[in-house]
């Protein structure tokens, strides 16, 4: 057994688990769209020079730079959005649980895009898992506090993009690619494209008198969960 993976694994997963709780901290005093585009904004502009310091280029072949491009589209663009949308219209609660189910979509897409057929043990696991995670949300006698059924279904959906992400990441690593660079530049040119529309999509006298709360949140997302996560997660897949 290879315990490096598994404690890489393990960070990464609680560090996605404080996602929810950092994203309600950023909306508490910016935008839910300002959000998502700044921490990908912000983790591409550090994550460029990374990139470019440590040598490591672009992917060679057509089907790397695909598969690159598909898992900062879901990664850096998709997720993020729908993700921050969706905790803004509900509980850190409900969103952090709809999180900890990305493991088992994770899996699922991975074995359909290798047309793998798992044992039925497997299928029997993810029922349970399942099924214990809409017995919590959905609880009748549990107070569901700020929680509504719209921002979960965004949450539900921007976990289904990040499972992509992930699965298209960590098959462009076992071709060969690095997984800081796969982390890096998809991140960078994500960055890269957003950054022109940041002055006219981002309310930047927002972010000035955000605070040091507000901003807390948005750079745990940008630099904890962007870059640091990204990289352990896709290197253990």
């Amino acid at each position: 057994m290879n315990w490096a993976v598994l404690v890489a694994a393990l960070a990464a997963v609680i560090i996605f688990g404080g996602s929810a709780v950092a994203t309600k901290v950023a909306v508490s005093a910016i935008s839910a769209i300002d959000v998502a585009i700044m921490r990908t904004v912000i983790g591409g502009l550090l994550a460029m020079p990374l990139a470019l310091v440590l040598r490591i280029g672009l992917p060679d072949s057509a089907q790397q730079r695909w598969l690159l491009l598909l898992s900062g589209f879901c990664g850096f663009i998709a997720f993020p959005l729908l993700f921050t949308l969706g905790v803004n219209l509900t509980s850190a609660n409900h969103a952090t649980m709809i999180l900890a189910f990305l493991p088992v979509l994770t899996g699922a897409i991975a074995m359909s895009w290798d047309r793998l057929q798992p044992k039925s043990g497997w299928w029997l696991g993810c029922a349970i898992a399942f099924a214990g995670e809409v017995l919590l949300l959905y609880d009748p006698d549990a107070n569901a506090g700020s929680a509504s059924l719209g921002g979960d279904l965004l949450v539900w959906t921007s976990t289904l993009f990040a499972s992509l992400g992930y699965v298209a990441g960590a098959r462009l690593q076992r071709s060969g690619y690095s997984a800081r660079g796969t982390t890096f530049w998809g991140v960078g040119l994500v960055a890269v494209l957003l950054l022109p529309l940041a002055p006219f999509m981002v309310d930047g006298a927002s972010l000035q008198n955000a605070g040091s709360y507000a901003w807390s949140g948005l750079l745990y997302q940008a630099i904890g969960v962007t870059i640091i996560a990204y990289i352990l997660w896709y290197w253990a897949l």
